[in-house]
């Protein structure tokens, strides 16, 4: 026996355990502290509070942001976007108490707020290209400067300056808050424009000279000061200045000289041509002693398969040259494509698109918009056409109904016979329980039957269970018979040897249409429906009847095939 003394000290060491170790259990099971990130440390913005964790699992939050908190509303309830305003510079302590499942977990982060310091980046710069600048911002003792652009952060350290290397909006925060001054740096490419050779031009020739270049103004030795010029007619020397943003001036010039006599040349009008076509542009001429296109060729004639302005100078009897320009460009019009063939489910519908702006357009029915809505099976045919171009399309779509498969219901046979099962309801596509996919399926030994019919619109099942047992009431049925009135085989009927109490005999065509209904087995089926000859085929009949003597119900499925 422990004395009580001992006794007394030994229930106090097992409680200690058991409450230190329900501690660290609880410890154990308690979730991670909960994450959270805030957008900003300026002085009186909206802050925006956000928890970085898996929100579904939290049941409900409370934010105080001051602590401790001073007042009711320095606590928000908001599980997203919780929001604050600070209007006194400092170092907040904000909690946040999270909740999952009833148990509270508490996490803390501080944040310094800082005024703005009214930053002045300068102004707008363009830079040559690969030029580079550096921008800067006041340097303050023991500030941290994070440099912005394209809203990603390219560097954070306590430098005030940024070295700047591509076009872009730059800002800065500085110990976290960004300032609202920003500048753009622009990038001008070095220009390449090029006058061209001195050039002999045959009286009464035009030429145009292009001093073209990207955040360019241009001063010509004619006074104007456009990109382009027009030479004047008279022999003289063209120079220009282009003077580019950021990368300086830029110098060309040229001799025009005029002699000769005027020499008609035309390259004809401007052409549109259609997707695949190719165009000759021929300058040929008998007094002509060289060719000069601007696509390097020095042939009389080449043959032009993309859009372009193509030029040629012709230099006549070896004297002056004359030149011409062409356009050639390419209808809008491409290639239209409404789609591979396609089913959708009746209900649904699909939009037929050819547009291709301003054309004619005509559809299969004769309507003439640049969509075409479809919600029944058919041929969709289309034909655009803008100008001389035309192409045109055509797309099958098919609509099907949902599933219903029915093999009929569960059925008793007598031993020996058999039943063909019809997939009533399953489409084209489906499998039976043995993965075969016959029209019909022979039952001669029990069991449960299933089929699986797949379509777009959905999957659909059905089964039945067949069972056997020996009868004391067989009806038997002729497989095929020919009603042509020969007095042979005319009518379709039952033999059977035994008294039949209530009786119900229905024959369907292949599609389910119901053709014959009798309740007595003496009337036979003469091969007739609403009067008129049935197609010649096979035909499903379903009997029901009773055994009156020994009180059984049957229900027997078959085929029988009408000839003449």
């Amino acid at each position: 026996m422990v004395p009580k003394k001992n006794l007394a000290r030994l229930q106090a060491l097992i409680l200690t355990f058991l409450l230190t170790a329900s501690v660290s259990a609880v410890a154990k099971i308690r979730p991670l502290l909960t994450n959270f990130t805030y957008s900003t440390t300026c002085l009186n913005d909206s802050v925006k509070f956000v928890i970085t964790d898996d929100i579904t699992v939290i049941d409900s939050v409370k934010w105080y942001f001051v602590s401790p908190p001073l007042v009711d509303e320095d606590s928000s309830d908001l599980i997203e976007d919780a929001f604050h305003i600070y209007t006194t510079p400092g170092t907040y302590t904000i909690t946040l108490k999270a909740y999952r499942n009833g148990v509270e977990d508490i996490t803390t982060q501080t944040i310094t707020i800082v005024p703005r310091q009214g930053v002045n980046l300068g102004p707008d710069l363009t830079l040559c290209e690969n030029g580079n600048t550096v921008i800067t911002a006041p340097p303050i003792p023991g500030a941290t400067y994070t440099w912005y652009f394209l809203e990603d952060t390219v560097s954070t350290g306590n430098v005030n300056t940024f070295t700047v290397t591509e076009m872009a909006t730059y800002h800065v925060a500085i110990n976290g808050c960004t300032e609202i001054d920003s500048v753009n740096i622009f990038y001008s490419p070095i220009p390449d424009f090029d006058l061209g050779p001195d050039r002999t031009l045959c009286t009464g020739e035009l030429m145009t000279l292009d001093a073209t270049a990207q955040n360019a103004t241009y001063t010509w030795s004619t006074g104007e000061t456009t990109p382009t010029i027009l030479t004047t007619g008279v022999t003289q020397t063209y120079s220009v200045t282009a003077h580019v943003a950021g990368c300086g001036d830029f110098t060309d010039q040229v001799t025009i000289t005029f002699t000769g006599t005027p020499y008609p040349f035309n390259l004809g009008p401007d052409t549109l041509l259609c997707p695949g076509e190719s165009v000759v542009l021929d300058a040929t001429r008998p007094e002509a002693t060289r060719y000069q296109w601007n696509t390097g060729s020095n042939a009389p004639r080449i043959n032009v398969a993309r859009n372009g302005d193509f030029s040629v100078f012709v230099t006549i009897n070896g004297i002056c040259d004359v030149l011409d320009t062409i356009g050639v460009r390419y209808s809008r019009l491409r290639p239209i494509n409404l789609g591979n063939d396609t089913t959708l489910c009746y209900g649904n519908f699909l939009v037929l698109t050819a547009d291709f702006g301003t054309g004619n357009y005509l559809w299969q029915d004769g309507s003439d918009q640049a969509t075409y809505h479809v919600d029944s099976s058919g041929y969709y045919y289309v034909r655009v056409q803008i100008g001389r171009c035309v192409e045109m399309d055509t797309i099958r779509v098919d609509f099907q109904d949902s599933l219903h498969v029915s093999l009929g219901m569960d059925s008793v046979l007598c031993a020996g016979e058999t039943l063909r099962l019809m997939p009533r309801g399953a489409g084209m596509d489906y499998k039976w329980q043995d993965s075969s996919s016959v029209a019909s399926f022979l039952v001669s030994q029990p069991g449960i039957y299933a089929i699986v019919a797949e379509n777009v619109c959905n999957r659909a099942t059905d089964s039945v269970n067949i069972w056997y047992q020996n009868c004391d009431c067989q009806l038997f049925y002729p497989t095929a018979f020919s009603p042509n009135g020969d007095g042979m085989n005319d009518l379709f009927r039952p033999k059977y040897r035994c008294q039949i109490g209530q009786y119900k005999l229905s024959i369907y065509n292949r599609w389910g249409d119901f053709i014959f209904y009798t309740t007595d087995p003496g009337v036979a089926w003469n091969g007739k429906h609403n009067g008129e000859p049935a197609s010649l085929g096979t035909y499903v009949w379903v009997v029901e009847y009773i055994d009156e003597l020994n009180a059984k119900y049957y229900r027997k499925t078959g085929t029988v095939t009408l000839l003449r």
